[in-house]
């Protein structure tokens, strides 16, 4: 029964997130929505600050497993495009996206929130960095790019663009259509062949050492 009475105020507190806001998620507002007693909340995780730290993993946990096997099916660059477009889609219908902005932007003020929302957004990094690293393997580029910094762009401007649309729809589906262009011109940099492409990565390579230079 606890581990239930638990469960079901991790999945109270994220529900109260997506319908209400940070602002105005409370001890009240949580269990109401979990149906269970407010005292409840300090029972189990002493603070309303603690429960939504532990939310904030949960939710991650739940969302990154439901999409751990088509992350595993990816098998190029231009797929893992596809793929982002509809798990944004999806994200974004069910509010899961809106509920890692709210918890980024809350741990600006409430510190205590902020190891916990570096975690959940930690567990998509990992996943993304993991499909970036096999995708992008045998590329020109390979040997170029910092896949881990890569990863953590991608993964904050994914709940970048969770904002961006809600103010302008045209604009974040042009930020998506952008990153697709760059996947063809790495397709295009693929089939070049061998001589072609080692002049490619000769001439990255200078322009990297150009700009490492002091």
């Amino acid at each position: 029964m606890s581990a239930d009475t638990r469960t079901k105020l991790l999945a109270g507190a994220l529900r109260t997130l997506t319908e209400q806001g940070l602002a105005k998620t409370s001890a009240r507002t949580i269990a109401a929505t979990a149906g269970v007693n407010q005292a409840l909340v300090f029972y189990h995780f002493g603070s309303v600050d603690e429960l939504l730290a532990a939310a904030c993993r949960y939710g991650a946990e739940q969302r990154v497993a439901h999409y751990r096997e088509r992350f595993a099916r990816v098998g190029s660059l231009t797929e893992f495009l596809e793929l982002g477009r509809e798990l944004h889609a999806e994200e974004r219908a069910a509010g899961h996206v809106a509920v890692l902005a709210q918890l980024l932007a809350g741990a600006q003020t409430q510190p205590r929130l902020a190891p916990a929302t570096a975690a959940g957004l930690a567990q998509w990094i990992d996943e993304i960095e993991q499909v970036l690293a096999r995708v992008l393997a045998g590329t020109p580029i390979a040997a170029f790019v910092d896949v881990p910094g890569l990863s953590r762009a991608l993964a904050a401007g994914f709940v970048g663009l969770e904002l961006y649309e809600g103010v302008d729809p045209e604009g974040a589906l042009a930020a998506l259509d952008a990153l697709e262009q760059l996947s063809g011109l790495v397709g295009v940099l693929e089939d070049l062949g061998p001589v072609a492409q080692r002049a490619v990565r000769a001439r990255i390579r200078r322009s990297t050492a150009r700009r490492a230079q002091p």
